[in-house]
């Protein structure tokens, strides 16, 4: 049986949820499938993506082909690395706790990264919410300047009418 490594849509309309799952190759999309082995959200930035990297290491090793979305996110969890890494030990090219070295010291560097990129994104969006903050502020002190000027002539009109008024009144006396 051809089985593949893919992503099974959930989640509403325009809200994608995917199951990453190993699945017979003649089953519908959304249909059966032999195995969950995580799960991808692209709504999220960046993008969460729970795997079992050994699940998926498994399935490859027995002949599972992901398909190209799965074998990307694979590769960024480090599940191909890991199949990489069991290869070479296999044939005798690494020990085992040098490829466990190999992939940790990697998954450190790939954690590291994703940290400064979401440590970046929380940064530019800090310093959006600043400069929207300093425009609404300008904006706002050129409404009140630009409303003074009529405040005062309406107080100015009304002080004269009023003045008017009392002449007016003491006339008649």
């Amino acid at each position: 049986m051809p089985v593949k490594i893919r992503l099974q849509r959930h989640g509403k309309k325009g809200k994608p949820y995917y199951w990453i799952v190993a699945a017979d190759s003649r089953a519908k999309r959304d249909g059966k499938y032999l195995e969950k082995l995580g799960a991808y959200n692209p709504n999220t930035n960046p993008a969460t993506i729970e795997l079992d990297v050994d699940g998926a290491v498994k399935w490859l090793q027995n002949g599972a082909q992901p398909t190209d979305t799965a074998k990307a996110i694979l590769s960024y969890k480090g599940a191909m690395l890991k199949k990489h890494l069991a290869v070479g030990v296999r044939k005798g090219a690494l020990t085992e706790e040098q490829a466990e070295e190999k992939f940790n010291a990697w998954l450190e560097e790939k954690t590291a990264k994703i940290e400064a990129k979401a440590e970046g994104l929380s940064k530019a969006e800090a310093d959006a919410r600043a400069k929207a903050l300093e425009a609404e502020k300008a904006v706002n002190e050129a409404r009140i300047a630009a409303a003074e000027p009529v405040v005062e002539e309406e107080v100015a009109e009304e002080t004269e009418a009023v003045t008017e008024e009392a002449t007016a009144s003491n006339e008649e006396e």
